[in-house]
Formats: structure tokens, C-alpha cells, sequence
């Protein structure tokens, strides 16, 4: 099934880089629509008179979209190209951020946050299918890190944007700046954004060959060992963004306004994480960067529930192996999807939406878990992150060979 890539690299280091701020800035739009409005989600329960688990359902709610989105962005970009399905996912984000921004009840709030999610999941699968229809394996890699640099910036920046929205104009000005951010970088894809994915090379396939590639990349023990690796470890991420703001903001009272610092601080360490992956590119088998990784991950989230249970430590305790779980995603996100989409550039569209499925179906289940199981402490947090570091350990062990 493998075939090269049939679009050519970029030629010179500034379409490189531009290609990799575009793309990147897209990517984005997913992290800061889930990461700007997290401060204000207590403030958000009392001004709906809602209990934390069901404004928590708004978050699980998008995962859920983006996971449902995904499954249809990829078949249909690899038959109508890549731009056309961007288009039509950051005008429908557009309109549902306006619909969340005016939304007077929690009900309608978690429905327009689920249409957002339908739109959002498209800069965020449409990207990786752009990069494998340009690179290789190995320049896949060095790109997917330069997008998580990108990227990278939006969990920082959009807690601390957040807050100070939160503080001086209230919580639903984070919905009006993401409708401006859409269309921005809407109007960026139409004027500097080339398609990647020329008519000739374009899929014309109807619902049941759809699905037979599906079943086909399902069947791929490789493939699916990868995805499920990578998809583990982001749903530990996910996991983390759900629990945190009530985790630090109601139990170690940490100011929503400052909470994006902290939030912000984790980022560094996906940033620097990515960065050294892309270093170690071509130095270390890619396959054993991701095995070693997954040692880390496995073993930071066991602290962190030692730490969560017994209050060693503090709030010091919760943070610190945190920081070395979520800086491990820095590592593992960009391999797995490499690793997974080498051998499928003819389906490059539906292996990127079939990887970010099981990321966010993952997403919405561990968010669904701390929601059912909170008791007040940080324990349901910390024991679903550890969960999922050891699944994504056994995954890569057992399922890859």
C-alpha cells in the first residue's frame, strides 16, 4: 500500500517555514478551543447554576465532535483536496463560536460546543494529511515537530488570554476572539495556502471502499499499535485539561487568572520535548525513542497517583509529574503519527482522521471518567493520566510486534 509521496518538498527554507506557521496556526485552533475558555469553567457552573460535572460535559462534548468530524474529514479531503474540507470546517467553527459565545443555559452551551467541535476537528486532521502528501517518513517527523513547536504556543498563550478575558470582559469574550482567529486563518488558507493534493491524485471512492480502508488500516497491527500508543497518551493530555481548572482553581485555590501560568509551564515542556525529538531525528530509531517515552510517561503517572492519594508533596507533588507526563506527548505524538501514516500516503486523509478518532473518542471517555468518578480530590484525575500512560506502554509493546 505504500507509495511515495507524490507532491514535492518545499524548495526553500521560507515556503518551508510558512507552510509549517499555517499549518501549524490550524493546528492550534483545536488547543485553543479547548485551553481558553478552561479558567472560566467554574465561573461558568455558578453562572449557570450547573454542578461541575455537567460543565465538564461541555468539554467531553467537543471531544466527542472531533472524533465523530474527523471520520468524515479525511475520506472527503482525499476526494474533493485538502483546502475545500478547510473551508468548510473553520466557517462552521466560525458559527458555532458565535452560537457559544450567546448561549443562555448550560444545554445550549454544550450543544454549540459539540457543532464547534465538528468544524475544529478539520484544521486539525487536514494538516497531518498535507504533511504526509509533502514528506516522507523522516520529514514527517521533523515537520510534525515543527507544528508541535507551533502549536505548542496555543496551551500557553490561551489559559493566560483566557483568564484575563475571564477577568475583564467575562467568559464569553474567549468564544468572540475564537470566531476571530477562524476567520483569520480562513482567510490565510485561500490566499497563501497551495493544495497539496492535485486532482489526478484525488480518491473516488464511495461509502463501502471508504470503509473497507478503514478496515484495512484497522487490521494493520503497525498501524494500530501507533495509533493506539499515540492516541493513549493524548487522551492522558485530555484527561488533564478536563480535571486541572477544578483540580487547581477549587482545590489549591490557585486564581483563574494565574491558572494559564501554570497550564502554561506543562506546554513548555511538550515545546522543548518536540523539539528534542526533532534533534534526535535520524540519530535514534524512531521506534526506540517511542519505547523509552512510554517508560517515562507510564512511570510519571504512577507518581502522580501516589502523590494524588497521599498529598506528598502538595500541590508540588501534583505538578511536577505532571510536567513529565504531558512533556512526553512532545515525544510520542509526532512519532506515532509518523510511524502509523508511513505506509499509507495513498490514504493519507483517512489514516490522519482514523488517528485523530481514536485520540478523541480516547479524550471524551477519560473525561467522562474523572466527571463520573470526582470525589473532590485529585485522585480521578491522576488515576485516569496514570491509566492511560500504562495502556499506551502495552499498546506499543504488544500490539506494534
Amino acid at each position: 500500500m505504500h507509495v511515495p509521496h507524490a507532491a514535492s518538498e518545499p524548495h526553500t527554507h521560507v515556503h518551508y517555514y510558512r507552510l509549517a506557521l499555517i499549518l501549524g496556526a490550524l493546528t492550534a485552533v483545536g488547543p485553543l478551543a479547548i485551553d481558553m475558555y478552561l479558567p472560566a469553567l467554574p465561573t461558568i457552573a455558578r453562572e449557570f447554576g450547573a454542578a461541575a460535572s455537567l460543565v465538564q460535559r461541555s468539554l467531553a462534548a467537543y471531544f466527542i465532535g472531533i472524533a465523530i468530524g474527523q471520520a468524515f474529514y479525511g475520506p472527503l479531503s482525499d476526494r474533493f483536496g485538502r483546502k475545500p474540507m478547510l473551508y468548510l470546517g473553520l466557517a462552521l467553527f466560525m458559527i458555532s463560536s458565535i452560537g457559544c459565545a450567546v448561549a443562555q443555559n448550560i444545554n445550549a452551551l454544550i450543544a454549540f460546543r459539540f457543532l464547534q467541535a465538528l468544524g475544529g476537528c478539520a484544521p486539525i486532521v487536514i494538516p497531518r494529511a498535507v504533511v504526509r502528501d509533502h514528506f516522507d517518513q523522516s520529514g514527517s517527523v521533523r515537520m510534525l515537530s515543527v507544528l508541535m513547536l507551533v502549536m505548542g504556543l496555543a496551551p500557553i498563550l490561551a489559559p493566560l488570554i483566557g483568564g484575563q478575558l475571564l477577568v475583564h470582559f467575562g467568559w464569553r469574550a474567549v468564544f468572540w476572539l475564537l470566531t476571530a482567529y477562524a476567520a483569520t486563518w480562513l482567510a490565510v488558507v485561500a490566499l497563501f495556502l497551495p493544495e497539496s493534493l492535485p486532482p489526478a491524485r484525488r480518491l473516488r471512492q464511495p461509502i463501502t471502499e471508504v470503509l473497507a480502508v478503514y478496515w484495512q488500516l484497522a487490521r494493520d497491527r503497525k498501524f494500530m499499535g501507533h495509533a493506539l500508543s499515540g492516541a493513549l497518551i493524548f487522551s492522558g493530555l485530555l484527561a488533564y485539561i478536563s480535571g486541572s481548572p477544578f483540580v487547581f482553581i477549587e482545590l489549591f485555590n490557585v486564581p483563574p487568572e494565574r491558572y494559564g501560568l501554570y497550564f502554561g509551564i506543562n506546554a513548555c515542556g511538550i515545546i522543548a520535548a518536540s523539539q528534542t525529538n526533532r534533534w534526535l531525528v535520524g540519530r535514534v530509531e524512531t521506534h526506540r525513542i517511542v519505547r523509552i517515552v512510554l517508560i517515562v510517561a507510564m512511570t510519571a503517572g504512577l507518581f502522580l497517583v501516589v502523590d494524588a492519594y497521599s498529598g506528598f508533596g502538595g500541590f508540588a507533588g501534583i505538578l511536577v509529574p505532571l510536567f513529565c507526563y504531558i512533556a512526553c506527548h512532545g515525544f510520542v505524538l509526532p512519532n506515532t503519527t509518523a510511524l502509523a501514516m508511513a505506509s499509507h500516503g495513498r490514504v493519507a486523509g483517512s489514516a490522519s482522521a482514523l488517528l485523530g478518532t481514536f485520540q478523541f473518542v480516547g479524550g471524551a471517555l477519560a473525561g467522562s471518567l474523572i466527571g463520573a468518578f470526582a470525589n473532590g480530590t485529585a485522585v480521578p484525575m491522576a488515576a485516569v493520566v496514570a491509566g492511560c500512560g500504562a495502556t499506551a506502554f502495552l499498546a506499543n509493546r504488544f500490539v506494534t510486534t
